[in-house]
């Protein structure tokens, strides 16, 4: 049994399925993209990361897209030299003018013959007009099960992130050199005040 849900929409407004916009990248990582460990330096992948979320996000606006925010970058596994890298990226949950857009990266040796998921993260990305100011971006049509639980926890993400933002602002305002000495007792630091 089919499981449909339909918010009160304007008849103008337009949705999109998830799958319209789902993109994937794929580049093998060469030398000129490692470290001196002789790994593919993060930044390298979340340069990728931010492509492939761009042409994810755009694609379902149909507008220039803008990061404005990325989240829980995770880095699982390192990336080698010579490996393949597949980025999946997916619109989790719209806004008004805002999208989330996770990005799952999957690296295949072909030496070895295996693949591991290397990198999770989240990007939020905005939709610019032709002057430069955020614009109304479709609706989601959420076609999976897998889906609506993205998008769930998009909102649930957005959440902690908007409570922890106000908490840490409150913590600056409160925050106390003199009172909070006591918690430095354990760390590793020296001050030199001159």
């Amino acid at each position: 049994m089919a499981l449909i849900i339909k918010h009160t929409q304007k008849d103008d407004d337009i949705y999109r399925p998830v799958s319209y916009s789902q993109t994937t990248l794929s580049e093998l990582m060469i030398p000129a993209y490692a470290n001196f460990g002789g790994k593919i330096h993060g930044g390298i992948l979340l340069s990728l990361m931010d492509k492939v979320a761009y042409a994810c996000a755009s694609k379902h606006s149909g507008n220039y897209c803008v990061t404005v925010y990325v989240d829980g970058v995770e880095f699982r596994q390192p990336v080698e030299v010579g490996e393949m890298i597949y980025m999946y990226a997916s619109v989790n949950y719209v806004g008004n003018s805002s999208m989330l857009v996770g990005i799952k990266v999957i690296a295949e040796n072909f030496k070895l013959g295996t693949v591991k998921h290397t990198n999770t993260s989240f990007f939020t990305m905005v939709a610019k007009d032709d002057e430069g100011k955020p614009t109304k971006v479709p609706g989601l049509i959420l076609e999976h099960r897998e889906d609506v639980r993205r998008f769930l926890e998009a909102i649930k993400r957005k959440e902690l992130r908007d409570s922890h933002k106000s908490e840490l602002n409150n913590v600056k305002t409160r925050l106390s050199v003199e009172d909070d000495m006591h918690k430095l007792e354990k760390e590793r630091f020296q001050i030199i005040i001159r």
